[in-house]
């Protein structure tokens, strides 16, 4: 994997997979809270985020790529926090409408259409089956569409399985 053009591209959301709905009580959470001057005081969700999570992502070796409705304050807001550098950003179509069949999420077709036939994983914790279903017949190249519990966010589980994914993928 030496060009970007070559890395498989992981489209990230924000909203459950790095800022977890759960509440961290109870378990080991090293929190990214900004200096009182920082853009995130006003949103107290953002001490949710892991500033770990940033360096794991990028050690996976794939080009990232925002897919959130956070859209360009993905990079302002939460890539500081988290360790990771401005990403490129998926722009979504006014109004966020389905194309597809019923049950399709709105972003689905608008990530395949992004991928172009190249490798990607989506990190999102709102893909359903009919998403899956949708993009292995839509989608020529391989894909990997993870789900994240939105309570915890992503975790060790799902790193696994993304680098493990990536090791089928990914010639060495």
């Amino acid at each position: 994997m030496t060009s970007t053009t070559d890395r498989p591209l992981l489209f990230l959301d924000v909203d459950g997979p790095l800022i977890p709905f759960g509440s961290s009580s109870g378990r080991p959470h090293t929190t990214a809270g900004g200096s009182p001057t920082s853009p995130d005081q006003g949103n107290p969700l953002l001490k949710r985020l892991d500033p770990e999570r940033g360096p794991r992502l990028l050690a996976l070796g794939c080009q990232l790529i925002w897919a959130t409705t956070w859209m360009e304050e993905a990079n302002e807001v939460v890539s500081p926090l988290i360790g990771l550098p401005e990403l490129p950003v998926l722009e979504w179509p006014v109004p966020c409408a389905d194309k597809g069949p019923h049950g399709l999420h709105w972003k689905t077709s608008h990530l395949v259409e992004w991928a172009d036939g190249r490798p990607f994983i989506w990190v999102d914790d709102e893909i359903s089956t009919m998403d899956r279903l949708w993009v292995d017949a839509s989608h020529p190249g391989p894909s990997l569409l993870h789900r994240v519990d939105p309570i915890t966010g992503l975790v060790d589980a799902d790193f696994c399985a993304l680098a493990a994914w990536l090791r089928l993928v990914v010639p060495t």
